[in-house]
Formats: C-alpha cells, sequence, structure tokens
C-alpha cells in the first residue's frame, strides 16, 4: 500500500498548527481546521475572501436541497436525490484600507504576508489565525481572526477581529455580514432564497429558505468594539450587515466581537413570523454573552469530554496529535444532540459524497459512542428508527417486504445514484441490526431494544427474507445479484459478508423475540399485534437462518468471497503503477469489477466484527489470502487490516498500517483531504488504537462485559484509554510491563471485566496485571 505523507502541520499534542502561509495547502488546511458542534459546521476559510483556492463551506445538520437524477428510471432506481447544501456564511468580513482589501492570496502588487500562524486548540475548540500584511505603500499591518462555535447552546457562534497598526496612523473599514449567496461548488449554484433580513445597525438579520424543500434558516448577530467609529447598514439579495470605520493608532489594537445566531427550521415546523421573532430574541439573549464567556464555556466542556475519552501515548507524538484530532472532530460531528442528526461521510466539513451517511455509522462510529457516551450512541440508532417509514418504503421500491436502509441517506431516503451501490449493497440494513445488538449487549437497554430496537429487527429481517432465495434444489437460501462491502464485485452470488451478517440478523431478530416472550409479556404482546408476527413467520426465518448457504471449505479454512471468486483472474497488486492510484479516476470502471481484487475487507470484515466466534487459525487463513489482494483504496481498510494482524501477532505490519489512521487527513495521505475530512476513518483509527492494541472485545455476545488484551507497540513507551463503562469513567494504561485498570469516579458496586480473557472484578482499588504480548509472526 503506497501512501506518501504531506506533512506541514507542525506536532503538538493539544493544537493543530500551521506555521506560514501555505496557499498550495489552502483546501486541505480548510478542512483541517474546520469548526462543527454537530447542530453546524464551518470549514476553515478566510472569513476576510481569498483568491486562494478556497471552498467557503458552512453547513447545517440536516439541510439539503433534492434534484432529478439523470439516470435511467427503472423501476428501484432512485429518480430524486439529495445533497448537503452550502448555507449562510456567517463570517463574512471584509477589511479595507483606503481602497485596499485584505488578501492573503495576492501577492501581484508588492505586499507580502508574514508572520503568518494558524492554530487548532483541541482544549477549547478555538481557531485562532493571525499574520502580518504590508500594504502596497509600506503601511503593516497585524491580524488576528478568532473563531469559536457553541457546543452545547449550539445555534451560537462568536468571532474575534483584531487589527493592529505596527508603523501608521489611519482608519480600518470593516464590513460584517451575513450572507447567504453561497455557492455549492460541486454544482455551482446557491441553494438559497430570502424571505426577510434587517437592516438594523445594532442587529443585522437575514432569512432565507432553500429552493425545493423550503428548509428554513435566520442568521443575525450583534456586536461590539473598543473603538468608536463611522457605522452604516448595508444589505442585497440575501445579505445584510454593516460597515464600521474605526481609528487605528500605531501599536493599539482595535477589536470587533461578533456573536451569531443561526436558527435552523428543517422540517418546516415554524412560520416565516415565528421564526424570525425566534432568531431576534436570540440575539437579544446574545447581547449578554461575551467571546471570553464563551471560551470559558468551551474549556470546561472540552475538558469534560477528555476526562472520559482521551487517548495519551508517550513516545509517539504524531500519533498522539494524530488521535486528539481524530476525537475532537468525532465530538465536533456529532455528540448526540439531535436523534434527527446522523455522521455524514466528511461530517459537516466539505460537500463530497453530498453530506450522506452510511452504514460506516453503525460499524465504525457507534463504539466510539458506545463508551464514551451512550446517550448518543443511543440517538444514532433512533435515527435509524425515525427513518424507518423511508427504509419501509425503500425495500418496496426494490419489490421486497419490510425494510431497507439506505446506502446513502440525510433524510432517511436513498440518495446514492449508483444503482449497483443502492439496490445490490444490504450492508446497512445488516449494519443496522449489528448495531442494535451491539448497543444492547453493551449497555443493557431492554427498554429500546424491546420497543424501537425490535421493531426494527423485524422490518430488516422481513426484507432480508423477501430479498434472498431459495437455491434451484431448495436445499439451501443465500442471495443473488448482490454487492458485498468490497464493492469491487458487483452482481455476485452469495457474498459470504451478506449471508453471515443476513443469518446473525435473523437469529438476533428470533432470539430477541423468544426473551421478550419469556421475559416481558406486554411487550412481546404489542410488538406482536402492531407488527403482525406469527409463528409461521418465526419458522421462516429459523430456516432461512439455518439453511443459509456459507461458502467455506474446512481444509483450507477459507471463506469464498462469493461464488466464483476463487476462479477469477487474479492480479498482482504490487505491479500495479502508483500514479494509476485512485483507481476509479483512472481505469475504465468494468475494468475494475474484472479480477479478484478487493477494494477493502469483506471476508475479514464479518470476521473483524463477530471476532469472538471465529478461530485464530480461520483468522490467520483468511487474512493471509485476502490481505495481498487487497488495495485498501477505501481510508476504512487499514484500521480493519492492523487490528487483525495485531491480533495475530504481526507487529510491524499492524503498526504500518496504523500509521495511516491517525493522521490520514492530518498528512493527507489520500491526497482528496482538501474535499473535507475522512470522518468515519477518524473513528476508525480510535476503534484501531482500542480494538487493537488495547484488545477490547465488545461485540453482540460478549454480555456487555469489558474485556482487554492490551499489547503495546514497541515505539511506544507507553499508553492509556479512557472508556465510560457502565457510567463509570475507567483509565486503562499499558507500560512495558504491566496493564492496569482502575475507576476514575466512585463505584457504587464493583464491575465485572476480563483481561486476556480471565475474569475479574474490578472495583475503587483498581487492578494491574503484567502485560502480555502475542508472539510475533
Amino acid at each position: 500500500m503506497t501512501k506518501i505523507a504531506d506533512e506541514y502541520i507542525v506536532q503538538d499534542p493539544w493544537k493543530i498548527i500551521e506555521s506560514g502561509w501555505n496557499p498550495e495547502h489552502s483546501l486541505v488546511s480548510e478542512s483541517l481546521f474546520s469548526l462543527g458542534n454537530e447542530y453546524m459546521g464551518v470549514r476553515g476559510y478566510f472569513e476576510e475572501g481569498t483568491s486562494a483556492p478556497s471552498l467557503l463551506g458552512s453547513y447545517f445538520n440536516g439541510i439539503y436541497e433534492t434534484e432529478k437524477t439523470s439516470g435511467t428510471a427503472y423501476k428501484g432506481i432512485i429518480k430524486k436525490a439529495h445533497f448537503m447544501v452550502n448555507a449562510v456564511d456567517w463570517l463574512y468580513t471584509r477589511v479595507m484600507f483606503d481602497g485596499e482589501e485584505l488578501d492573503c492570496g495576492m501577492d501581484e502588487s508588492g505586499t507580502s504576508v508574514s508572520d503568518y500562524s494558524r492554530v487548532l486548540d483541541m482544549r477549547n475548540g478555538t481557531l485562532t489565525r493571525s499574520f502580518v500584511r504590508e500594504l502596497h505603500d509600506g503601511r503593516k499591518i497585524r491580524m488576528e481572526f478568532m473563531r469559536v462555535l457553541d457546543m452545547t447552546d449550539v445555534s451560537f457562534a462568536y468571532q474575534r477581529i483584531t487589527v493592529r497598526s505596527l508603523n501608521f496612523s489611519g482608519s480600518v473599514r470593516i464590513r460584517l455580514a451575513c450572507d447567504f449567496n453561497t455557492v455549492h461548488k460541486s454544482r455551482n449554484k446557491c441553494c438559497w432564497k430570502e424571505l426577510q433580513h434587517s437592516g438594523s445597525k445594532e442587529m443585522p438579520a437575514v432569512m432565507a429558505r432553500t429552493l425545493t424543500t423550503n428548509q428554513k434558516i435566520f442568521s443575525g448577530f450583534v456586536w461590539t468594539s473598543n473603538k468608536a467609529g463611522a457605522v452604516e447598514s448595508f444589505s442585497s439579495d440575501k445579505l445584510c450587515g454593516v460597515e464600521c470605520i474605526l481609528p487605528l493608532s500605531s501599536g493599539e489594537d482595535a477589536i470587533i466581537e461578533k456573536k451569531i445566531c443561526n436558527i435552523v427550521d428543517k422540517n418546516n415546523e415554524k412560520s416565516t413570523e415565528a421564526l424570525w421573532s425566534e432568531g431576534l430574541r436570540a440575539l437579544e439573549e446574545l447581547k449578554k454573552h461575551t467571546l471570553q464567556h464563551a471560551v470559558e464555556k468551551q474549556t470546561s466542556y472540552w475538558n469534560t469530554v477528555w476526562e472520559s475519552s482521551d487517548i495519551e501515548i508517550d513516545g509517539d507524538l504524531k500519533n498522539q496529535q494524530g488521535i486528539r484530532f481524530c476525537i475532537f472532530q468525532m465530538q465536533q460531528t456529532y455528540h448526540g444532540q439531535n436523534r434527527s442528526d446522523n455522521i455524514g461521510a466528511k461530517g459537516l466539513t466539505g460537500e463530497a459524497y453530498n453530506g450522506h451517511a452510511f452504514w460506516d455509522t453503525e460499524t465504525y462510529c457507534l463504539p466510539f459512542f458506545l463508551y464514551s457516551n451512550v446517550q448518543a450512541a443511543k440517538s444514532l440508532l433512533e435515527f435509524r428508527y425515525e427513518t424507518l417509514p423511508q427504509a419501509k418504503s425503500r425495500a418496496a421500491e426494490l419489490d421486497c417486504k419490510g425494510a431497507c436502509y439506505p446506502v446513502a441517506t440525510l433524510n432517511g431516503e436513498e440518495g446514492c445514484d449508483l444503482w449497483q451501490h443502492a439496490s445490490l449493497q444490504f450492508q446497512p440494513s445488516t449494519g443496522v441490526a449489528y448495531g442494535i445488538a451491539h448497543y444492547a449487549s453493551v449497555t443493557g437497554d431492554t427498554d429500546f431494544l424491546y420497543s424501537h430496537g425490535i421493531e426494527m429487527l423485524v422490518e430488516i429481517s422481513r426484507f432480508l427474507a423477501s430479498r434472498g432465495s431459495w437455491n434451484s434444489t431448495k436445499t439451501g437460501f443465500g442471495f443473488y445479484a448482490v454487492m458485498g462491502p468490497d464493492e469491487f464485485h458487483m452482481m455476485v452470488n452469495n457474498n459470504v459478508y451478506t449471508n453471515i451478517t443476513a443469518k446473525k440478523t435473523f437469529d438476533y431478530t428470533l432470539e430477541t423475540l423468544s426473551e421478550m416472550e419469556r421475559t416481558d409479556r406486554g411487550a412481546y404482546a404489542a410488538v406482536e399485534e402492531k407488527l403482525h408476527i406469527t409463528g409461521e413467520e418465526k419458522l421462516m426465518l429459523k430456516e432461512c437462518s439455518e439453511k443459509m448457504i456459507i461458502l467455506y471449505d474446512e481444509k483450507t479454512k477459507l471463506y469464498e468471497q462469493h461464488e466464483g471468486y476463487f476462479g477469477l483472474p487474479h492480479i498482482d497488486i504490487n505491479k500495479i503503477p502508483v500514479t494509476d492510484f485512485p483507481l476509479y479516476d483512472h481505469w475504465s470502471y468494468d475494468r475494475i469489477y474484472r479480477t479478484d481484487m478487493l477494494k477493502q475487507p469483506d471476508v475479514l470484515m464479518f470476521l473483524f466484527l463477530y471476532r469472538n466466534e471465529f478461530p485464530a487459525g480461520v483468522l490467520e487463513a483468511n487474512y493471509e489470502f485476502y490481505e495481498p489482494r487487497t488495495i485498501h483504496e477505501s481510508s476504512l481498510s487499514p484500521s480493519v487490516h492492523s487490528i487483525l494482524a495485531e491480533e495475530l501477532g504481526k507487529k510491524e505490519e499492524a503498526f504500518r498500517f496504523f500509521g495511516f489512521a491517525t493522521r490520514l487527513d492530518l498528512d493527507n495521505y489520500n491526497r482528496n483531504t482538501g474535499d473535507g475530512l475522512h470522518m468515519t476513518s477518524i473513528a476508525a483509527a480510535w476503534v484501531d488504537i482500542v480494538f487493537g492494541f488495547g484488545g477490547m472485545r465488545s461485540e453482540p455476545g460478549t454480555d456487555g462485559v469489558l474485556s482487554v488484551s492490551p499489547v503495546k507497540p514497541a515505539q511506544w513507551k507507553k499508553y492509556s484509554f479512557r472508556l465510560v463503562y457502565k457510567g463509570v469513567p475507567v483509565l486503562i494504561e499499558v507500560t512495558d510491563s504491566a496493564v492496569s485498570i482502575r475507576p476514575c469516579a466512585a463505584l457504587k458496586t464493583p464491575l465485572k471485566i476480563s483481561v486476556y480473557g480471565k475474569p475479574l472484578t474490578l472495583d475503587s482499588a483498581g487492578i494491574t496485571v503484567p502485560l502480555r504480548e502475542i508472539s510475533n509472526k
């Protein structure tokens, strides 16, 4: 796997630092310096504007537009897609000195930029950028821009602009505004229509709606300055703001604080008048706030986050910075503040993938929240329950029963216009079932399982049973014309990942129904009546599971990825020129499907998800066979292979794969970070450390007992990770000689845990056991 780091970020344990203006990295930096609070997100673009390459990106969770697809409209192929829109530029700023507009992207007239620094502080969520600019006539100014998003009062954000003259007295003209004239770059259009604006000098505000979905956003601000000067309001279509002229004296700062409120009506539940009034009331409230108070509030918030989920690595500054960046961005993207939100593949950091969430949410992101914020984990599953009606409609479009969850979505509807993915991949549906089982196993939350959980499980099972078929001899049940997680082979029969995860779904659904019937007759009767469950249906699901076709060879211990896979032409992936990657950009689309080459784990993926159920010999045989055929074109692939390699004792290989995990975006390994952060890969980096080096196992079937079997990479002096287990923060520290586990809060009762497979009891004194190393291979 040939990936080369593009390193320019300064290494620091708690900060992301860009030292020196790097216009060639401007798009990448905009992604890296993104801020978000789940409700809204903003790329690290220059608020004052720039002629350098830029994607001015301002996004709100669940705000989208629809469009007709251009594909053939056969039944089952979506006819309408949806995408996350670029929304209001609430950071809009323009700075002028005697008609010369500030623009760090230009140097044509002899101006220059020096002492440039941009810092994202992960301890308080602030982004600060400063530089010295020499104007065309030799005058010098120092500029500083600071921004922060409120993580709890999520509609609030703050901006500070500081101007210092270094060698002259004069004035600066600053324009502040909220601007809906933003362009969705990939579609080259603005998606907003103004509804109302206010030309107030004290509280400029504007409200607009999306063109097709009629979702509304109110955006306005209040502002203060330490300098008195002339102030005028200005407005145009979809834009409203103020212009102020402030005096400058050499060595003194002119400071403006802008306090912004953005209120979203994404379900079109509020009238224009009601939303406008709500926004004005919020601005009145914002007058009482200060940026300093906001920073103090965010510092407290992030302290709490780090106390429950920090990972410390002693002896590896690069990965220390990398994993904290991953945790920080995960928390910014999602923390369960609204169960109608989900985690897009790019979060709220770019337009790529249309802002859609994929099945990675349940397999990669959910584990992070299960052990840091269990309510957020539940909210992710509640999103799937809220969108169950759309999943049922999608199943009907595919001539099936039950519920088929979408491959890509913002609103629960299928948003993927590639039919071979949208109509052939069922990982989202089995992934939701896996997530429900995982959540229930870890939390023991039967209230959720016996209500929302079981309803989803039954409908998913109905879909799978109706989509699958019996073979010609009626001796085996399987899935035909599908695409597995690998994605480099389509219209295949009996993909083993699809078949095994479907079998697991059938089994877990039946087990849950049986458990409900035995332990909670009222809940069982309610769901039986609501879903019209019959004994015949349960017998049918049982038979489908028992007769599921599983392509496994006892002699070789190999699972065949799908029928005929072993007979495909072989390609030596090491002989593919580096210049051919990514293959989607350089190979004819059909060429990708002609060989045994894999994009990402397929067989190895279900071995990872259900690790406790397969012997080490089976894992080793399949790893040795499939990994050399995998090009890791997906950013998620290295983490899974790292975890499995570590379990097999392949330490160097595991650490090599891990090297791409925490710094995939920081070092732009895939050369596409400028499009937005790889959010689910960021979650996978956490999984890589905790499940890989930490040896944690928590998959369905482990009865919710925390199980760890840590190893220590030779490159690290020691490391530790924090989890929330049964509501208690727990610190697990691994040194050269020992593993220590201790609670970080008072225990009401001792907790059951497992270390290296041995059941133990964790009390307030903690536990220390000798470190064991898996033999190297």
